[in-house]
């Protein structure tokens, strides 16, 4: 580390570089934004509408869709009434209407007088920051369902897209709430997470993104960080999270489903949160994408300097031996890579000797970050996949900073008489790599 910056200067030195690829791909993007009536009453809810603020600030077209149920719940009370539910959706009759209007109403002129005030105690208070609502939804009943009549609860029937797009375009914020009207000019209260699933789709936007209370966890209680949506839909059929996540996740399948590219679902809880899961490689919630995030495939001459990036500096400490630029673009397609939202994280070189049926493993690396979480497995794994396919029986590789590593996973070691003749004429005596054999079943 430079001895002329601190640990907290490098911190924010080692965030920028990571987020700035980032700052740049989300410029000009649109992201529709759910958050429910929990987050605007909760303690984080101002560091939430500064993060927005920052986000409008950095060029992203931002569409706000609010929820408003704890807040229904409260008028409903006050005014002396009771809410009646049916399958997890509020009936409104015509009691209960005026009710939902002003709590809805009340939140939204909160928000909106919360984004009024920019970003506070901030080089860029005062900076302009629009925020527009209007008419944009509309509605149809949600009618009578297994003999139960809905009254004045609706569903999305058509977004005003183009009025939307029209106010992105002029660096407006959209806010979006859970009241849709009919072409008849009746009011209905709307699911919140259903109009910005809706928006999303129907805006073609880049991300829906649904502020949760939780986390998505796996058996292990480990939490799930990304899924493609054959997993998400598997995921929905064992009904294994609460309502809430169940319902939020079942959204963001349906968006990606429909074209939205990615869905995030990220908690709430976490102050920055928003920030983390969009300004940082791995995040703080799941991604659910329409596209592979992370994935292992063949490497193209076109990766030549992501794994440069990688293999460089393990070079410099002798844990690899030197190639050069030139020799890996000639020797790109023996290698496999894992990449990760655009990014290599590891690679790996399969180079066969069809006379003897071995297979040299070369040049397995995984960046720093990602060491210890299975990925050198998962290349070698692969590798030896492909030696199969090959008709090779045996790998072998020559190291001289890793042999536990390949010894916990059948390598044994060897001397030289047992590499391939054109391999043991390359041997480099002064580096006086170790050389190991794995037999393949």
């Amino acid at each position: 580390m430079n001895k002329l910056i601190n640990n907290n200067q490098q911190q924010f030195i080692d965030w920028f570089r990571q987020s700035s690829p980032y700052i740049h791909s989300h410029r000009k993007r649109t992201f529709v934004i759910f958050f429910g009536g929990d987050v605007v009453q909760g303690d984080n809810f101002a560091h939430f509408i500064h993060d927005i603020s920052l986000l409008n600030s950095l060029g992203v077209r931002l569409v706000l869709v609010h929820g408003a149920r704890p807040q229904i719940e409260q008028q409903v009370s006050n005014l002396g009434l009771t809410s009646s539910y049916a399958d997890n959706i509020r009936i409104t009759d015509t009691s209960t209407l005026p009710a939902v209007e002003q709590a809805i109403g009340q939140v939204r002129v909160n928000i909106e007088a919360r984004l009024s005030m920019g970003l506070i105690n901030t080089p860029m208070a005062g900076a302009s920051l629009r925020v527009v609502s209007g008419n944009y939804v509309t509605a149809r009943p949600y009618g009578v369902r297994d003999g139960i009549d809905y009254f004045h609860t609706g569903e999305v029937r058509k977004i005003d897209t183009q009025a939307i797009r029209s106010q992105l375009e002029l660096g407006n914020i959209t806010l979006l709430s859970p009241i849709g009207y009919s072409p008849s000019g009746e009011a209905f209260n709307l699911h919140a997470e259903d109009v910005a699933t809706e928006a999303a789709i129907a805006l073609k936007a880049d991300k829906l993104i649904m502020m949760t209370d939780g986390f998505l966890q796996d058996k292990h209680a480990e939490q799930i960080t990304q899924l493609d949506i054959k997993q998400a839909k598997k995921l929905l059929l064992k009904d294994c999270f609460n309502t809430e996540l169940q319902s939020h996740l079942n959204n963001a399948t349906q968006a990606c489903e429909r074209g939205v590219t990615r869905a995030h679902l990220i908690n709430h809880q976490i102050d920055g949160s928003l920030l983390i899961e969009l300004y940082s490689r791995d995040g703080c919630g799941t991604l659910i994408s329409a596209e592979q995030y992370e994935g292992l495939r063949t490497a193209t001459i076109d990766d030549v300097g992501g794994i440069l990036e990688i293999i460089q500096p393990m070079e410099q400490q002798g844990v690899l031996a030197q190639r050069s630029r030139e020799q890996l673009e000639l020797e790109i397609t023996q290698f496999n890579i894992i990449e990760r939202d655009g990014m290599i994280i590891g690679c790996a070189a399969l180079y066969p000797y069809a006379e003897e049926s071995m297979g040299e493993v070369a040049c397995l690396a995984v960046h720093p970050d990602y060491r210890k979480s299975g990925r050198g497995d998962i290349l070698l794994q692969q590798l030896e996949t492909q030696a199969k396919k090959l008709n090779l029986n045996q790998l072998f590789l020559l190291t001289t900073h890793t042999a536990h590593w390949f010894i916990e996973r059948g390598f044994i070691e060897q001397d030289i008489d047992n590499l391939p003749v054109s391999k043991k004429s390359l041997y480099n005596l002064q580096r006086n790599s170790k050389i190991f054999i794995k037999e393949l079943d």
